[in-house]
């Protein structure tokens, strides 16, 4: 088992400035490096202050410069919002100016307040599509000399500039939850990534299942790795994991908020919910969190992810956007690295 972290500059306020939050960012990846982490991962969205990751090119390639080990991955890349020649040729400069550390991963989204405004009309259906387009164009790119005519993209031949530092190219992460994601991953050499997001560990099984499904279907392909993406905190006592559950119950009311579209705009932050409007969204109740996501003392951490690994997963991200402050993120990082990690050798 590989462990990992997932992380952004989050922001539901004004209260923190946002170069504070990438001072924060770039504290918590150099303990995750300083402290033996297999990869960093960070993603890709716009016009939210909740996930402020505008070009994760742009982080990976600073974090290359302040990290000497770590691995260095979008999680992930919004295929629609790409050209597969831009996409191409960005992420092989990133390969290079990382010295191949780049981990590529590739989503079709999910914010419709993105799609709205970057691609209007768009859904997640036809964002689907475009990324199963994208992705085989991206690896012809790299190799060179390629056309392409297809119902999104169409271009004379053309190679990639530059190549990627790593060869044939970096490994490329496929975000997966329903199995048409899964197989197209599968058929098509690409490891995945997938999240349970607030759900039980019921979904954590089931998405194994549906990964051990798209691996049987395709028997001539090589299994690919994959990643299992969970909200984790390791506590120091029940009274600190029952207030990581609230921390964690308040980031999915506006995760769900921003998730629905419904919801006033401005400045890049959403209106703030009242205490009430929280209490009626009751999958998310502080109880449902402690329950479903990766939280307690290093012990109970620890059973939780030995499940994952006998699952089968190859690497556990810890996804550490909360809403909790740096000093709880960074206690919380560092009792993982110092107090889980060591009991999977």
């Amino acid at each position: 088992m590989k462990f990992s972290l997932f992380v952004h500059m989050e922001r539901t306020s004004t209260a923190q400035s946002q170069k504070q939050l990438y001072d924060e960012l770039v504290g918590l990846c150099e303990i995750a490096d300083r402290g033996g982490m297999h990869a960093i991962w960070t993603g890709e969205h716009h016009g939210m202050n909740f996930t402020i990751a505008p070009n994760p090119f742009l982080n990976l390639v600073d974090l290359a410069r302040r990290t000497k080990n770590v691995r260095l991955g979008t999680g992930t890349v919004i295929a629609p919002f790409w050209h597969p020649i831009k996409l191409a040729g960005e992420a092989a400069m990133t390969d290079l100016l990382t010295d191949g550390r780049l981990e590529l991963g590739i989503a079709r989204g999910a914010y419709s307040y993105e799609y709205e405004r970057l691609l209007p009309g768009l859904d997640a259906d036809s964002a689907g599509q475009r990324m199963r387009e994208l992705v085989p164009a991206v690896k012809k790119l790299w190799e060179g000399d390629y056309a392409h005519s297809g119902e999104f993209y169409q271009f004379p031949e053309t190679t990639s500039s530059p190549q990627p530092l790593q060869q044939p190219h970096p490994p490329i992460w496929v975000a997966a939850r329903d199995p048409n994601s899964h197989a197209f991953a599968v058929a098509n050499g690409c490891n995945v990534q997938c999240t349970p997001l607030s759900q039980s560990d019921a979904e954590v099984e089931s998405l194994m299942a549906t990964f051990n499904q798209a691996c049987a279907a395709n028997p001539t392909q090589p299994r690919p790795k994959i990643m299992l993406l969970r909200h984790t905190y390791v506590a120091d006592s029940e009274a600190d994991a029952s207030l990581a559950a609230k921390e964690i119950s308040k980031f999915y009311c506006y995760f769900g908020s921003w998730f629905n579209n419904k919801r006033p705009v401005s400045q890049g932050l959403i209106k703030e919910l009242t205490d009430e409007e929280m209490a009626d969204m009751k999958m998310f109740s502080p109880e449902n969190m402690r329950t479903n996501n990766v939280i307690g003392e290093p012990d109970e951490v620890i059973s939780r992810i030995k499940h994952y690994e006998q699952l089968g997963y190859d690497e556990f991200a810890m996804w550490i956007d909360s809403g909790m402050s740096f000093e709880r993120k960074k206690a919380s990082l560092e009792r993982f690295i110092g107090g889980v990690m060591p009991a999977f050798g």
